[in-house]
């Protein structure tokens, strides 16, 4: 009976490498597609990877492969990456990455020093990467593969996200395999995965283990002859249907397997023992430096001569316990065997082992693949407990991780630094630094990798720490820091943090580290104090015009446009920001840039000029990657571009945005923006997901600070959501609280949002009063029961206790209730300013919903089509359909108006009021045009593109949108032109003469 180690039979996997394959036919036909291979270790995920891919040899399929490495959360960034591109120009020669050698540099040091293109700019290197795999895949189909994704640092897990989040290049499948068993409750990879999930095309294949016949059919392979029932009823239950369990089981000679012993560390360890000594220890060193060496390594760190090194190797590579790799060193053919092996070395063995692979890679770092040498020794050097040595290592490793973008590696590897600290004594001396200079890095660094929590606890300390009567510069900038984390997180408004550090730089020496604090001062006090930000602003342009501080003065002009907006007319105040921003483009000056941006988008909004704050919003967007500021500011610029993409009626490209902000996972009231604009989408839409983000909207309420906007969104949003679910309790004890909040006066352009709610809620009350309620309950839904995916009204999310749907709506509302709310609006508009089109439009339709009437409603509509939102237009429409009963073909043509736009908008709740109201008049809305008439203009232009043939990526790059976002516009069209293809969709476009112009 001939014995082997590895089946060259795959074994009760058709199932799954069906649907590896059958993601493989969708990606051929232009879909992104990522599949996500888990099971517990040892159960064959990489088996099953390459069986598939062998099965592609031959065809035009490119392949490239790369694997995560065990170094912990502070590992090599980008690893897996870094090694498929080595594979690719290893294959195609360094012409594949189209002369940006110096770009990927970074990923591959050995093609040469890397760009400058800044220490913060990660996002260009994610475009990168994404810009290379979509250029391989134009030219055929990509099969990415990623192995042990559960070793994946902070870093890898962002760019795979990006790739499948944001890149999405349609001819790609990427590939990502991981063990179950790893994912214990803190893992990382376990939100990431269940996130990626929701990612069309995503999907999870998980492996379960082999059955009784399974492993019967495996051990055949194995043995070479049909086992005996008893052997396979032992290596059934001792395996438990584990291949790589089995195949070691099998690789004993014995197949009874009656004395090796029940355990799994026992299991792999004696296979381990039946190698000679020699061997033996040859496989403990290899086990201390990881998953994949090279073989120069082991030999100069197992310190025995060639002939030695070379005959204990093979004997472990004959024993298949290690493999080659390709890059011609060495493998573990299962990473248990080293983890088991690792396991069982001596605390001296092991302390000794990890200490010589720091001293030989210190020695020469070329004994690591290309830039692994920092992260490497420092894993070692902590391994082997030589704290100091492991605080210097770690300190230069996370030096090397700034570079690489990897700010959550740095972070982990600062906090390291930290910890090690009090355990030795020259610290200081051994870092050139002080312990309070590590926490401000440590801060700094928490900050950008989105951990405020933890940034929020090191600013703290390292105030605690600091001298301010003797250094009040750097108190005053820790303090600032502080004011903006508070802000952030909702713990204050930051204005304590900010008055101290303005009264520490007062007595400071001036310079340009003054001068640059006190334009982040003023920053601070615009938001709390606009009459000492004056003061102050004088103070900074006379100390930027003195040392002649660019950057200064722009923080000035910037300071100053924003108080400006808040004081005068946005019109007024507009030119100052815009010649601000025009010094910041200038100058290069992409934090100020991206700053003034939000600035100025936000007042060309709230002018009513749409397109142009939408422009200005995407003109921040690229600069806000650059600086490192995505999950910040950029998310602030996403919001506000998406926020005017909305009151244009591309909701689609909003929503696609809203996505990307979602994505970058802002933390605290950063949050805020989206969340509020994706959960008013959704409930517009009757999307099934709104009431989950409007319970995590709502929720942010109860936090100590809530800038008055922010707060205004989540009251207004809560009277929608309790309009939606026709709960009458919530809808009044909503309403209340929001017209009564002190804040309401402040922030004319969100209170008249909320005063229509509000009042909206008014009517509602009374027509529940005479029985009546029958039409819509909010904007644009009809009554009904709540809503699929909204929380239920006794959520906090709701203002009221649970109601169930036959209840009144009305239940505990009396008309002395509703009319007092009715006032309160009334006291309140009365008092809110009427300047610009949205104003103007909303102060008309709040007049209309609280005394009525054919006219008020059509002055209302007036109102809404000078300032040009399709979805307030409509809401405003499909009510004066109804004050216009009696005029049937005006109540039908306003319908007909309705019915158009709510289809172009995917607006299912206002398009089934409409239909109800419709019904209910006993009228027919009249005949909108053609059915291209549904379309947006945007969708206008991506169907011309569809019939002259283009491709999602082709019209992506015509119209500057993502492939996604196409995809997103074809799918739209095909279903509103209710066709089934693109095909089709196209032969419409013809026929109707689309392509004439």
């Amino acid at each position: 009976m001939t014995v082997t180690g590895h089946s060259e039979i795959l074994v009760g996997r058709d199932a799954d490498l069906a649907a590896l394959h059958d993601a493989l036919r969708r990606v051929r036909s232009d879909e992104p597609a990522a599949m996500l291979v888990g099971g517990e270790a040892g159960v064959g995920k990489t088996r099953l990877v390459e069986e598939f891919t062998r099965a592609l040899a031959g065809e035009p399929v490119r392949v490239l492969t790369g694997q995560c490495l065990e170094l912990g959360e502070e590992g090599l960034p980008f690893a897996p990456f870094a090694a498929a591109l080595r594979e690719l120009v290893r294959r195609e020669g360094r012409e594949v990455l189209d002369g940006r050698e110096a770009d990927f540099a970074r990923l591959m040091p050995e093609l040469g020093p890397p760009s400058e293109f800044g220490e913060a700019h990660r996002g260009l290197l994610f475009e990168l990467v994404g810009a290379l795999f979509a250029r391989l895949c134009a030219q055929r189909p990509l099969v990415l593969i990623l192995e042990d994704l559960h070793w994946a640092d902070r870093s890898t897990r962002d760019l795979i996200g990006f790739l499948i989040r944001s890149s999405r290049a349609p001819r790609m499948l990427l590939l990502a395999t991981y063990r179950t068993d790893e994912l214990h409750r803190g893992h990382p990879l376990r939100p990431f995965v269940a996130e990626l999930e929701r990612v069309r095309g995503v999907r999870r294949l998980e492996l379960d283990r082999l059955d009784r016949e399974g492993t019967a059919e495996l051990l055949g392979h194995l043995l070479g002859a049909e086992p005996e029932p008893q052997t396979v009823d032992a290596v059934s239950s001792r395996a438990q249907g584990v291949p790589f369990f089995i195949e070691q089981l099998a690789a004993t000679a014995d197949p009874a397997c009656a004395d090796l012993p029940e355990t799994l560390r026992d299991l792999l360890l004696s296979r381990v023992d039946l190698l000679p000594e020699a061997a033996q220890r040859m496989l403990r060193v290899a086990a201390v430096g990881g998953t994949r060496l090279g073989h120069d390594l082991i030999a100069r760190v197992a310190g025995v001569d060639e002939i030695t090194c070379e005959s204990a190797l093979r004997v472990v590579v004959a024993a298949q316990l290690i493999v080659f790799d390709p890059d011609g060193g060495y493998e573990f053919r299962h990473a248990l065997v080293r983890e088991a092996v690792h396991d069982d070395l001596l605390p001296g063995e092991h302390t000794r082992l990890h200490a010589r692979y720091a001293e030989a890679i210190e020695t020469d770092p070329q004994l690591v693949p290309p830039g692994r040498a920092p992260a490497e020794i420092a894993h070692h050097w902590h391994a082997a407990k030589n704290h100091p040595r492991a605080l210097v290592t770690a300190k230069q490793a996370a030096d090397e991780a700034r570079r690489r973008f990897a700010y959550a590696e740095q972070a982990r590897l600062l906090d390291r630094a930290l910890e090690l600290w009090e355990q030795v004594p020259e610290a200081t001396e051994l870092l050139g630094v002080r312990h309070l200079d590590l926490l401000e890095e440590t801060a700094l660094v928490a900050i950008d990798s989105g951990e405020l929590q933890r940034a929020l606890s090191l600013t703290r300390a390292a105030l605690a720490d600091l001298d301010t009567g003797a250094e009040p510069v750097r108190a005053a900038r820790l303090l600032v820091r502080r004011a903006k984390l508070v802000r952030l997180a909702g713990k204050s408004d930051g204005f304590a943090e900010a008055k101290e550090a303005y009264r520490l730089l007062t007595g400071a020496p001036d310079d340009r580290v003054r001068a640059g604090l006190l334009g982040d001062v003023a920053y601070l006090f615009a938001k709390s104090d606009g009459d000492e930000v004056e003061r102050i602003w004088e103070q900074l342009r006379a100390s930027a015009d003195q040392h002649g501080d660019a950057a200064a003065q722009i923080a000035a002009e910037l300071t100053k446009g924003q108080v400006c907006a808040g004081r005068v007319p946005a019109a007024e105040g507009l030119p100052i920001l815009r010649a601000a921003v025009a010094e910041a483009r200038a100058a290069g000056d992409e934090r100020a840039l991206t700053r003034g941006l939000i600035n100025v988008s936000d007042v060309l909004f709230e002018l009513g000029r749409y397109a142009e704050s939408a422009t200005a919003a995407a003109e921040g967007v690229p600069h806000a990657v650059r600086y490192g500021v995505s999950r910040t500011t950029g998310v602030y610029l996403l919001s506000n571009q998406a926020e005017a993409l909305l009151a244009l009626g591309r909701w689609d490209e909003a929503d696609a945005l809203l996505a990307e902000a979602a994505r970058q996972d802002p933390p605290g009231l950063v949050a805020v923006p989206w969340l509020r604009l994706r959960a008013r989408l959704r409930l517009f839409r009757g999307h099934p997901g709104a009431g989950h983000l409007i319970t995590r909207l709502v929720s942010m309420l109860g936090k100590p600070y809530v800038p008055p906007e922010k707060k205004l969104w989540m009251l207004e949003l809560r009277i929608l959501a309790a309009l939606s679910a026709h709960d009458g309790a919530a809808v009044l004890s909503a309403a209340r609280a929001a017209v009564h909040e002190p804040v309401l006066l402040d922030r004319p352009r969100y209170a008249w949002q909320l005063l229509t709610a509000a009042a909206r809620a008014a009517t509602f009350h009374r027509e529940a009063g005479r029985g009546s309620v029958h039409r819509e309950a909010g904007p644009g839904s009809v009554h009904r029961e709540a809503g699929p995916g909204l929380a239920s009204p006794g959520d906090p999310a709701w203002a009221g206790p649970s109601r169930s749907a036959g209840d009144s709506a009305s239940d505990g509302a009396t008309p002395a209730d509703v009319e007092r709310l009715v006032e309160r609006i009334r006291w309140a508009a009365q008092r809110l300013p009427r300047r610009y089109p949205a104003e103007l439009a909303a102060a008309a339709q709040v007049e209309a919903e609280l005394d009525g009437g054919a006219d008020r409603w059509n002055a209302a509509v007036a109102a809404w089509r000078v300032d040009s939102q399709p979805f307030e237009l409509a809401s405003v429409l499909l009510r004066a359909a109804e004050a216009n009963a009696a005029d049937r073909p005006a109540a039908a043509s306003a319908l007909a108006e309705v019915t158009t736009i709510a289809t172009g908008l995917g607006a299912a709740p206002l398009l089934e009021a409409a239909e109800v109201l419709a019904r209910r008049l006993g009228v027919r809305p009249a005949v909108a045009g053609p059915a291209t008439e549904v379309l947006t203009a945007r969708e206008h232009e991506v169907l011309r593109l569809v019939a002259e043939g283009q491709s999602n990526g082709q019209i992506a790059h015509r119209l500057f949108i993502s492939p996604k976002t196409a995809s997103v516009h074809v799918s739209r069209i095909i279903a509103k032109l209710e066709v089934t293809n693109r095909v089709e969709a196209a032969a419409v476009a013809r026929r109707l003469g689309l392509l004439d112009d």
